[in-house]
């Protein structure tokens, strides 16, 4: 285990590895303290910058912009109540309420310095899983790896929006999306009413025109927002130790929770920071101190946050699933260099997992540096124009497209899904799952009908191998359980109204 540290730690004698780590910690940042950009956004707009790089680089590179990118989020949150990501809506609650008793400083360097503990923490906890997991995966068959993928989907519909039936819906339409192309087993087109669709449709402009052109549709929709004045910096470095040694069993418990809720596919960092808040109030001696301007309700937000990075690679890296859509398109990414993520990657390529493990440790200090360092510039950068903003997507999207294959296609498939992006987005259908569905929809189907092959078409394999039989029985739970929960309430919403008779 030790001599596979070292292979991790050699890559960054190669200047171009630190040198990647700290331009993607730098983009992160950037991108994150910009609201309504995000992680998933940033590594969409930087894989077309990475076709020409080495493949180590360029995953260290994304790796660092998703974890700086999450704590980017957190900087417009503090300073202007407008949070950069999902993510960090906790962390405004407690952050701008400082902001405007003059602790501008104080929060921040709390959030960052959480931030910290958090993906150092995860990172070990990452080393320490997904090598066992994947050296289990290897034992996969068939109807294990389906399983596995109706598991990691039915995760996704359920946890991904606040209506079971859209995230179904957007599951869907990424399966159907994911037939596109000419089938694996007997070359039949289908869909493909041009040779352009023979190999399905491309990750990366699908990706690009998801995430970011949607974006910038809604940003046009919107028009030029009004700047918000910048709150003063103070006490940016006037935290003293014994402030986060009291908070060392909140640190603990939030890396922990954001760890394991980031390795559910599809939970996300937004949920373990909600959670990890929610336990951290009610564990606190101050409870009622939480949304007017909490030290333990940054940390605990930002802890956790931050440790759903980790998480959220665990899956991807030993199983090949995604764990979040940002880690949807970093498999896209590795891809794109001959890379496939899954069990088999620790033995055919050990640098690439065991780099990241090495450069998520390192990122640590240089991300605390660049964080404090930079905290009065990041502060201005949530007052660029929003048309600005719009305009550098949108080039940057079409422009990578056409690399992609310089060719007009993934041009077009780019304009398509912005466009589809944006109407789902209007009807408030999320697009992780389509994403989701979109990458594992290949492994759903293979594996299934590699399964019935080999079982002369008996169904009952899928049972009666205890290991898919047990993921399929969670799949299920998964489903059932959301949509128990909404008959539930129905059933006492309608006893509620119902007259009394005496």
């Amino acid at each position: 285990m030790i001599d596979n540290l070292l292979i991790g730690l050699d890559a960054f004698a190669n200047p171009m590895v630190p040198i990647g780590l700290v331009a993607g910690a730098l983009i992160g940042y950037l991108i994150g303290a910009i609201p309504g950009l995000g992680p998933s956004l940033g590594i969409a707009l930087m894989i077309p910058f990475t076709y020409g790089m080495d493949p180590i680089v360029s995953i260290v590179m994304l790796v660092s912009l998703f974890a700086a990118a999450e704590y980017g989020g957190a900087i417009s949150g503090i300073l202007l109540n407008s949070p950069g990501t999902a993510a960090a809506v906790a962390t405004a609650w407690d952050g701008y309420p400082l902001t405007k008793q003059g602790k501008t400083g104080i929060a921040l360097n709390i959030s960052i310095i959480s931030s910290g503990v958090g993906i150092f923490a995860s990172a070990v906890l990452l080393f320490l899983t997904a090598v066992p997991l994947s050296e289990y995966a290897l034992n996969f068959g068939p109807t294990a790896y389906f399983a596995l993928a109706l598991l990691g989907l039915s995760l996704v519909s359920s946890l991904s929006s606040g209506s079971l039936l859209k995230g179904a819906l957007a599951m869907g339409i990424g399966l159907a999306l994911a037939t596109i192309g000419l089938d694996t087993q007997t070359g039949v087109p289908r869909f493909s009413y041009h040779p352009d669709f023979f190999e399905g449709l491309p990750l990366v402009p699908a990706l690009l025109g998801l995430f970011a052109l949607s974006e910038v549709l809604y940003m046009i929709e919107a028009g030029a927002s009004h700047k918000t004045k910048n709150q003063p910096m103070s006490g940016i470095l006037a935290v003293p130790f014994k402030t986060f040694y009291k908070m060392k069993m909140l640190f603990l418990r939030s890396s922990l929770i954001g760890y394991f809720v980031g390795v559910i596919p599809g939970a996300g960092a937004s949920v373990g920071s909600f959670v990890s808040y929610a336990v951290a109030k009610r564990f606190s001696k101050k409870p009622e101190l939480f949304g007017k301007g909490s030290y333990e309700g940054i940390a605990a937000s930002e802890t956790a946050n931050n440790a759903s990075v980790s998480g959220s690679l665990a899956p991807m890296l030993a199983l090949g699933i995604p764990g979040s859509a940002t880690t949807a398109i970093m498999i896209g990414a590795l891809m794109i260099h001959g890379i496939q993520p899954g069990p088999l990657l620790f033995t055919t390529n050990p640098q690439i997992p065991y780099t990241v493990f090495v450069s998520l440790w390192i990122s640590v200090p240089i991300m605390v540096f660049i964080g404090l360092a930079g905290a009065r510039f990041w502060a201005k950068v949530a007052d660029i124009p929003r048309p600005a903003i719009a305009a550098i997507v949108a080039s940057i999207s079409l422009i990578g497209a056409y690399a992609s294959e310089s060719s007009m296609f993934p041009v077009y498939v780019t304009l398509a899904f912005g466009v589809i992006g944006y109407v789902l987005r209007k009807v408030n259908i999320p697009l992780a799952p389509v994403i989701l569905a979109l990458v594992l929809g290949d492994m759903l189907e293979t594996n299934l009908r590699r399964a019935l092959s080999i079982s002369n078409g008996d169904v009952t394999t899928f049972v009666t191998n205890p290991l898919s039989a047990t993921l399929l029985a969670i799949a299920l739970l998964s489903f059932l359980l959301p949509a128990l929960g909404l008959f539930r309430n129905k059933i006492k919403g309608y006893r509620r109204q119902r007259p009394i008779v005496r």
